[in-house]
């Protein structure tokens, strides 16, 4: 059984040019809407469920590739135990329900510290809920730069480092300590640039506490108001 897997080229390249301009460049980028170690870090979220996923594809129609990809269970058996893999999942293995989906932008010097997601487990109800596995598509990294890796670890036990390159996705095990060493170089106005999407599979009460779909940013009501305008509504 996999801790992580990861696949080059998840995207091909014009998808992931036009996923990534689309995002940079979205009114709602700003200080990270995430506490603790993504102090230093920018960019916008969603919170939404299984159902919520049409509205957040009919708002913002240039995730939905995005997010065919990551949902989509071949993309992430490997993390499957190898009888699963095999004759397929347990019937009692509940697939995911709940997503959090985070842009992840972060500047020459800044990481990312240790922690173990588990941003729906207060929304939720859930006390300890942590996500049944996370995947990060790597957007952009610049040209030059050093550092930046994915340290992946169970407690102290290191488990391995993934050196992001854009197009690479990348699933591990929800449960599991990481963080984002800093990079350095890249040259003015660098940014490692990725989205990260946690896949929570929770029980029907649980599940009726979240949201079906929201936006989280710190840009600012304006941001809000423009989207609107722009949507007729």
């Amino acid at each position: 059984m996999r801790e992580y897997v990861t696949h080059r080229n998840a995207l091909p390249g014009t998808s992931l040019e036009s996923l990534r301009e689309a995002l940079l460049s979205s009114r709602f980028v700003a200080r990270s809407p995430l506490m603790g170690t993504f102090q230093g870090s920018r960019g916008f979220a969603f919170i939404f469920t299984e159902t919520g996923r049409v509205k957040l594809e009919e708002r913002f129609p240039f995730i939905r590739d995005y997010l065919e990809l990551v949902v989509d269970p071949a993309s992430w058996r490997g993390l499957l135990p190898w009888r699963e893999r095999l004759f397929g999942p347990r019937k009692e293995r509940r697939r995911p329900n709940a997503f959090y989906l985070n842009l992840l932008l972060v500047e020459p010097g800044q990481g990312v510290g240790r922690h173990i997601d588990a941003t729906l487990q207060g929304p939720s109800g859930v006390p300890g809920a942590t996500p049944e596995h996370v995947s990060v598509l790597y957007l952009n990294v610049p040209e030059g730069a050093k550092g930046g890796a994915l340290v992946l670890s169970r407690g102290n036990e290191p488990l391995g480092e993934v050196r992001p390159k854009p197009g690479l996705l990348v699933h591990f095990r929800g449960d599991l300590t990481h963080e984002v060493q800093p990079f350095t170089g890249g040259g003015e106005g660098a940014l490692r640039a990725s989205l990260v999407c946690e896949q929570y599979a929770f029980e029907p009460e649980a599940l009726a506490r979240l949201p079906e779909f929201r936006i989280q940013s710190k840009a600012g009501f304006a941001a809000y108001l423009e989207e609107h305008r722009e949507r007729g509504t």
